[in-house]
């Protein structure tokens, strides 16, 4: 697979933010299609509507996210219904499970100051229960 593969794909996208320690911060989770790809710049992932019962203007105005390049992340997503109420996810067959770790580099942060956080790609498939 290569990065130009994933154009008009769609993914569901698991992220967990840790600690510099390694406790677990909050996890999220989106759901989208990859609308453009670069090795420098990263995979950009046009966001699905929060709610599927918006008009074609609202839909259009949904954010882009942008994740790394790495292809390390991505898994061939099983056939399924998939649905998060909580983070607003009800996505039918996506094509890939895309899984990240996204960690604090210093553990305390002054108020205002910039944080620093790496992405590190999750090389293990995640599991469906």
């Amino acid at each position: 697979m290569t990065l130009q593969d994933l154009i008009n794909k769609t993914c569901l996208i698991g992220l967990t933010y840790l600690t510099a320690d390694g406790d677990v911060l909050k996890q999220a989770q989106y759901a989208g299609t990859v609308i453009k790809v670069d090795e420098e710049e990263g995979i950009t992932i046009k966001l699905m509507a929060i709610d599927g019962a918006q008009g074609q203007a609202e839909a259009d105005k949904t954010p882009n996210f942008h994740i790394p390049p790495s292809l390390d992340a991505w898994f061939v997503a099983p056939e399924g219904h998939f649905k998060n109420a909580e983070h607003n996810i009800d996505i039918k067959n996506p094509d890939y499970f895309v899984t990240w770790d996204i960690v604090k580099k210093k553990q305390d942060t002054e108020e205002g100051k910039h944080e620093w956080w790496e992405w590190h790609p999750k090389t293990t498939a995640p599991s469906v229960n």
